[in-house]
């Protein structure tokens, strides 16, 4: 069996919120390293997001979007820095072990994009 490692794939692209799944390309990276364990630090390159680890599931996303929709609408000043603030770090912490991130078996490493800035840009630091 042969498998194809993805860079990135969009998770969800709706009006207000985009998430890229990037699990994928982090544990390329953490396998690939001179570091066999440790933490995994992710920090989202795009002022306006920040990274999560959380389970896939479309129904979420579209969850998240109303919620924050309904906290700060759209035509609110400053509504980025408002979701921000309310989301807490833009930064992930994951232990690695054996060269393979920590993750439970529905777990994904997710980006998530608030202003229309749609780019799966992000920081990799490890820690071991």
């Amino acid at each position: 069996m042969t498998s194809v490692g993805i860079p990135h794939s969009v998770a969800a692209a709706l009006p207000t919120l985009s998430v890229f799944d990037i699990t994928n390309e982090i544990s390329r990276d953490v396998a690939s390293a001179g570091v066999a364990r440790g933490i995994a630090y992710v920090t989202a390159g795009v002022p306006s997001s920040l990274v999560r680890v959380s389970e896939r599931e479309s129904g979420f996303f579209c969850d998240i979007e109303s919620l924050l929709d309904r906290l700060f609408p759209g035509s609110t000043g400053d509504r980025e820095r408002m979701l921000l603030a309310l989301l807490g770090p833009r930064t992930e912490q994951i232990p690695f072990e054996a060269r393979r991130l920590c993750l439970g078996q529905w777990q994904r490493v997710l980006l998530f994009c608030f202003d229309g800035n749609a780019r799966a840009d992000y920081t990799l630091t490890l820690l071991g």
